[in-house]
């Protein structure tokens, strides 16, 4: 006789902290998995809290208020209809830490609670920190149907799935908190794979979807049949409801009903990431939009693009801020690409302030020549001055540097390093453009056709603090710069390594020192969205005072 279950993924978007929210969002989804005629709905990891959850994890009050949202949205649940939820579960005594746990909510009450066993402490995961192993896999059986529920890290290794076979499961229930990386899609989807062959078993895996600080998750769940079909697939940074029936059949579980999402290219991915980021760190902070200062170059452009998509041109403002050594070019670039885009573009001149600092200053500098001081003023002119326009304006500024100009520390603190969030903090020059290139070419959300003026794109990036300043007077070539420091820093590979790439050893050696004397710049730089291998802050986290440097041994 054949058995059947219908599983319903929750792909959907919490915010960290906000419990009775998140108990209202899965109330809500569980109405629409129930009319969609699931019997199971799944939600990913630690829904009801948020994930990560970092050290709210904890407070106890954190973990009771989590606990009591699971009971009443179980005392919801019935004989029909059952769901799967990710919750910070207390501990077992007095003194121990909470566990990352998924609550079976069926029949009016919790049932069980199962609990991540491997607990991942690599590049932005710390849960060793704040959270116990789970002891060992569950299985929990519903309609008769025996599933096996790993949490996330749980099926990266082959030894917690083989477990749950031998206890029985026939299918793999996967609930995920995975932030988006470039690479990361396909990494799954291999892993996934890898545990279908081991076990012969069909696996469902629920992610996350949106922003939460620095990391954002794409979502993109998907259910692979015993034979490691893609048997449904959830979009990529949208909320979405998958449901497939399961029947077991004389050749093993059968699946019908699930839709097959189409992808996207690499820079349509990392472009609909920095959009999903940006509008959830300002929705759920509760900011009615941001400001930024529009300079008319291409790290501006990008970032007011990306604001305007995120949060609609009316709650994005800019600002253009000419010193003497703005170029008319700049005004006309800014210009067209605030009118292209439909947001409001307004002029502050810092002159008269950069001369009220030279006249405040100059006695005390003794007769010495104009240097990078003068320019770093100009820049905190405007930062000051952005600032100031943020606070009486009530919305949050961005700051536009990207990771090339982190990376080297070509940029200014308390300058144009001040703001509250950084749209492009992951994203070397080059792939800058790269995403710009994309998005004239697509118009994802309907804001603005072919937004960034051509002139922005091709002509020489410059901070245009002195005259005829351009950024390769102090950098290599942006080319070759982001080889390097790709190497340096995604790799951690040895000069050597990149000397034999092709690169000139003294060129080497002079970004690995900018590199490492930046760091003091990057541990006061606003927080960004991880987009790469390695972001810095969380997931490369250098000392400050540092006093080791690799050497050239080869040639």
């Amino acid at each position: 006789m054949s058995r059947s279950i219908v599983i319903a993924a929750v792909q959907a978007n919490p915010t960290v902290g906000a419990i009775a929210a998140n108990e209202a969002l899965a109330r809500k989804r569980l109405a629409a998995a129930r009319a969609a005629g699931a019997d199971l709905a799944v939600f990913p990891e630690l829904f009801i809290n948020g994930y990560p959850p970092e050290d709210l994890a904890l407070k106890p009050a954190f973990w009771r208020a989590g606990q009591a949202a699971v009971e009443r949205l179980a005392a919801e649940t019935d004989a029909d209809f059952a769901a799967l939820v990710g919750v910070i579960w207390p501990p077992e005594a007095p003194g121990r830490r909470p566990r990352n746990g998924l609550a079976f909510l069926a029949g009016g009450s919790v049932q069980g609670v199962a609990f991540k066993a491997d607990l991942p402490n690599y590049g932005v995961f710390d849960e060793k920190r704040v959270f116990e192993p789970g002891q060992g896999p569950s299985v929990f059986t519903w309609k008769g149907v025996r599933l096996g529920v790993p949490i996330c890290e749980d099926i990266w290794s082959p030894s917690v799935c083989a477990a749950l076979v031998d206890q029985g499961a026939e299918i793999l229930v996967v609930p995920n908190g995975s932030p988006y990386r470039r690479t990361a899609e396909r990494e799954r989807a291999e892993v996934a794979r890898a545990r279908v062959a081991e076990s012969g078993l069909p696996l469902v895996y629920v992610n996350e979807v949106g922003g939460q600080d620095e990391l954002v998750f794409d979502g993109a769940s998907f259910a692979l049949d015993g034979e490691g079909r893609t048997v449904m697939r959830l979009p990529l940074f949208e909320e979405a409801l998958g449901v497939v029936r399961w029947t077991q059949g004389p050749d093993g579980w059968q699946a019908e009903g699930g839709s097959i999402a189409a992808g996207m290219d690499a820079p349509g991915e990392i472009y609909h990431a920095l959009v999903t980021a940006l509008r959830d760190y300002v929705n759920k902070s509760g900011f009615p939009g941001v400001l930024l200062g529009l300079s008319g170059g291409v790290d501006s452009a990008l970032t007011a693009v990306v604001a305007a998509d995120a949060l609609g041109a009316d709650r994005v403002r800019c600002f253009m801020l000419p010193s003497r050594y703005t170029s008319q070019d700049s005004l006309d670039d800014a210009a067209a690409c605030a009118r292209r885009l439909g947001v409001r573009l307004d002029e502050v001149p810092i002159s008269p302030a950069v001369d009220a600092f030279a006249g405040m200053l100059t006695p005390l500098f003794e007769n010495r020549p104009p240097d990078l001081t003068e320019e770093n003023i100009q820049a905190r002119i405007r930062g000051l001055s952005l600032m100031a326009l943020s606070n009486k304006l009530g919305s949050m500024l961005l700051t536009t540097g990207n990771k090339s100009e982190m990376a080297v520390g070509y940029a200014t603190l308390y300058g144009d390093m001040c703001g509250g969030y950084n749209v492009l903090k992951d994203l070397y020059k080059t792939e800058v453009y790269e995403v710009c290139r994309w998005r004239n070419a697509h118009d994802p959300f309907g804001v603005a056709k072919d937004p960034i003026p051509d002139r922005i794109l091709t002509k020489a990036p410059s901070a245009e603090l002195r005259p005829d300043q351009t950024d390769q007077d102090s950098l290599p070539e942006y080319a070759e710069l982001d080889a390097i420091l790709h190497g340096l820093v995604e790799e951690e590979a040895t000069l050597d390594e990149i000397v034999t790439r092709g690169f000139a050893r003294e060129t080497v050696e002079r970004v690995q020192r900018l590199l490492y004397g930046s760091e003091y710049k990057r541990r006061q730089a606003a927080p960004g969205v991880k987009i790469g291998l390695k972001a810095f802050g969380r997931d490369r986290r250098y000392p400050i005072v540092n006093g080791f440097r690799d050497q050239v041994t080869s040639g």
